[in-house]
């Protein structure tokens, strides 16, 4: 990592996690994915190691690192066998009580970061609706006022790790969109229960990470007691912009690491498969695009590290965030397809491991923004070009 400099604390998290994750080796990933069986081992490892709470405040037993810290730790875990399975594990505890810490009561905060940091609670994230997608400000979730608290109803896409989460992190509208002056008011947010008598969870069958599950919620009647609002009543859209440019950074820093790991399994095969008595490597139809694939992964990571260095510093980042969250994951894309092409028919066996990266990196091409909202903010807010929706 030549674009950020490793202080002695720095490198000795490179060289603890990396420890850790070269104990799950692709042997075990590739299990994981062929019977879609969550890695608790994997979990549980990193929970005990004190990994997941890197960015909490010390005194709920966090470690209390910067972003850079932390975006650090995911293209570790990024780069390792475990891919983007490896990194969902545990990405969310890394971002997503960012807006706890900030927003949350004191008791709030000591209730429940410390089970996260733990891994004692493993938590859902619920935002995007099926009928809502990037429309944030058109959720039809509802959490209805009913004595001292809510009652919550409404469907959520794409929750991660809901078959056994025992918390849940949600979006919902305590006020009608027409009786509101902006869009983007009348949404609270919700730390809570996920009690399975008024939730019900099904999975998605999905293209990759098959590890972990991906669900539909449908949440009909939840009672949520007040105290489990984080924040101020109808400030949730505006709270979660807290977490939008960290969990940018980390998707990018995660998308360096396994792109880099797809090109390093590529090099690897290029070096020692002989095909008409010489490695294939030295044809230049194989060595010139993987040189293009680290190229433009190593210049996507110098902005990784920048835009991670801006926000640690109280500085905008809003633009740098989101562009080397689309550089990260378009070099890593190209990165995994070339490993596939590399290797040919065995880069589609799964024995090879790269058809898995592959399949992996789509997400973050896909989320938690797409690539086209991106360019819409950049043209608007950066170029400063008409809004065009």
């Amino acid at each position: 990592m030549l674009e950020l400099e490793l202080s002695p604390e720095r490198q000795q998290i490179k060289e603890a996690v990396q420890a850790l994750c070269d104990s799950f080796d692709d042997a075990y990933w590739r299990e994981k994915d062929a019977t879609h069986s969550y890695p608790v081992e994997f979990q549980k490892a990193m929970a005990e190691a004190g990994w997941l709470g890197i960015m909490m405040p010390t005194e709920f037993g966090g470690a209390g690192l910067a972003l850079t810290d932390a975006a650090l730790l995911m293209q570790i875990v990024g780069n390792s066998a475990g891919a983007l399975a490896a990194c969902t594990t545990i990405h969310i505890n890394i971002f997503a009580p960012h807006a706890i810490v900030v927003h949350g009561t004191e008791q709030q905060k000591k209730d429940i970061l410390p089970p996260l940091i733990r891994g004692e609670d493993v938590t859902a994230f619920g935002v995007t609706e099926p009928d809502a997608g990037l429309d944030t400000t058109n959720i039809s979730t509802r959490a209805v006022r009913q004595g001292k608290g809510y009652v919550m109803s409404g469907r959520k896409m794409w929750m991660s790790t809901a078959q056994r989460a025992n918390k849940m992190l949600v979006l919902a509208r305590t006020t009608p969109i027409e009786e509101c002056r902006k869009r983007t008011d009348g949404m609270s947010l919700f730390y809570t229960d996920l009690d399975r008598r008024y939730v019900e969870v099904r999975e998605i069958r999905k293209m990759g990470r098959a590890a972990l599950d991906s669900n539909a919620v449908f949440i009909d009647g939840l009672p949520v007691p007040e105290e489990h609002r984080i924040g101020e009543e109808g400030r949730g859209f505006h709270i979660l912009l807290d977490a939008i440019n960290p969990e940018r950074i980390l998707v990018a820093a995660e998308a360096i690491g396994i792109g880099r790991r797809a090109l390093t399994k590529a090099t690897q095969y290029a070096n020692e498969r002989v095909v008409f008595g010489r490695p294939i490597g030295m044809n230049q139809g194989i060595q010139h695009p993987l040189a293009r694939n680290w190229m433009e992964l190593e210049a996507a990571d110098m902005l990784v590290w920048r835009a991670a260095q801006l926000y640690d510093a109280g500085l905008p980042c809003a633009p740098e965030a989101n562009a080397a969250k689309f550089l990260a994951a378009e070099a890593a894309l190209k990165t995994c397809e070339q490993a596939v092409r590399t290797l040919g028919g065995m880069g589609y066996a799964a024995e090879y491991d790269v058809e898995r990266y592959y399949r992996e990196v789509m997400v973050p091409n896909i989320a938690p923004v797409s690539r086209e909202m991106i360019l819409n903010y950049i043209g608007e807010r950066v170029l400063g070009l008409p809004r065009s929706y």
